[in-house]
């Protein structure tokens, strides 16, 4: 690996990761369009979208780690709610990482665009005030939690990402839960979906070693920084960070899929 291409690659990775960390996402949304497109923008390598989503399920894996460890005592993560989404996206993460070496590069992308789509929707749809009960007061309706955190585990494993770019507006304008509270449930959530997706990765062949590493040091350095700048700034701006992530995501996307 030159010396060029592990700095792009920490580059992208710490990026990501302090943004991971900051909005309770695994970082994919925005990690995967980086190393598809800004590698080859600088000639230092070129990598399919089967490689990304290999690399990006192995990052999430690590970024989730540093981010709940950093949050660990805040008394923020809803342990039901952990419970009954994440035993339900662990298992749809690994069907999709799996699955995913069967389909083309494009489809791949097309999956991800879809996703990005919805995400950016969910999180302009304006929403009551449900902002900020006690862990004790929280309920929220297990069917749908468990529904939708397997049909996102699925479709999110096979860009290797751990969902919470989608799980996140899910809890916020569906479940109706408080911020802060998505925000730490998010993490713990996207890191069981990690587990399935970086397991259906390395079954399916497609983690490539030095990247994955150079992206996971990245993420352990970069994470932590986040939540902790997280716990300073108002649940209105972390919103509004994550939405425009997520819409700017989006957008690119699609206009590269229309162009092909």
């Amino acid at each position: 690996m030159s010396l060029a291409l592990f700095v792009t690659l920490f580059a992208i990775g710490f990026v990501g990761s302090f943004i991971s960390g900051l909005v309770g996402i695994g970082g994919s949304i925005i990690k995967y369009p980086m190393l598809l497109y800004i590698p080859p923008l600088l000639g230092v390598a070129a990598y399919s979208a089967h490689d990304v989503s290999g690399i990006s399920a192995v990052q999430v894996f690590f970024a989730t780690i540093s981010g709940v460890w950093a949050l660990r005592r805040d008394n923020l993560i809803h342990y039901p709610l952990v419970g009954y989404m994440g035993g339900a996206i662990i298992i749809g993460s690994f069907a999709g990482a799996y699955s995913g070496t069967y389909l083309s590069a494009d489809t791949i992308n097309l999956v991800y665009a879809i996703l990005a789509t919805l995400a950016a929707v969910m999180m302009f749809v304006p929403k009551k005030n449900c902002e900020e009960k006690p862990l004790t007061d929280l309920t929220f309706n297990r069917p749908i939690a468990v529904f939708s955190a397997l049909l996102v585990g699925i479709a999110s494993g096979i860009v290797g990402a751990a969902g919470a770019f989608i799980l996140v507006p899910i809890m916020l304008l569906i479940l109706r839960i408080p911020t802060r509270i998505t925000i730490a449930s998010s993490l713990a959530i996207t890191f069981i979906s990690s587990i399935g997706a970086t397991t259906g990765k390395l079954m399916a062949g497609e983690v490539l070693l030095w990247p994955s590493a150079v992206m996971v040091l990245a993420s352990i350095l970069a994470a932590p920084l986040g939540a902790i700048v997280s716990k300073k700034l108002n649940t209105r701006f972390l919103q509004g960070v994550l939405a425009a992530l997520i819409l700017g995501t989006a957008v690119k996307i699609w206009l590269d899929f229309f162009q092909t």
